[in-house]
């Protein structure tokens, strides 16, 4: 862990994620959605909305995962995060969560509920700060890390990736 990450670890009490990386719940609302007034898949309550920091450094990866919630990105700080989605229905999408607009990077990103993705930061990068805002709001009942081998057999075309940035 590099003195920069180790600073920004310490400075916002970042704690390891299950999916690879490091985070901090920072925003739960208080407002409650009732379990009828969700999509069919969620099995109770969930509140309007959550948000957390996320750090990623290089060696590192957020492995292919799902939520049953849209999912915002937001860059803060240090070297592009890749994020790599795949919807549903095979497409795939790189979507580069950066500082430099010219070079195809924005400043935010929508990952659509039910979409497998997975993120890592840029080749030659350090680490890359960032944000997501969850709405329903996470909670890991709605949360699934992927099986390398399922996945793959479901999106062959992408199974470099998927074996690469899985765990499982």
């Amino acid at each position: 862990m590099n003195s920069e990450v180790k600073k920004m670890v310490a400075a916002f009490g970042l704690l390891p994620h299950p999916e690879g990386g490091y985070y901090r719940e920072t925003y739960r609302s208080a407002v409650q959605i009732a379990q009828n007034a969700l999509p069919v898949g969620f099995s109770g309550d969930r509140v309007l909305s959550t948000s957390i920091y996320f750090l990623l450094e290089k060696g590192n990866f957020s492995a292919f995962h799902r939520i049953k919630s849209d999912e915002c990105w937001h860059f803060y700080a240090g070297d592009p995060l890749l994020i790599h989605v795949i919807e549903n229905n095979g497409n795939y999408q790189l979507i580069r969560l950066g500082k430099n607009i010219e070079q195809g990077e924005t400043f935010q990103a929508m990952v659509a509920a039910g979409a497998w993705f997975a993120s890592e930061t840029a080749p030659g990068g350090e680490f890359s700060l960032v944000g997501c805002t969850v709405s329903p709001g996470f909670d890991f009942q709605d949360f699934e890390l992927a099986k390398a081998a399922i996945l793959a057999t479901r999106f062959p075309e992408r199974k470099s990736l998927i074996k690469r940035l899985c765990r499982q």
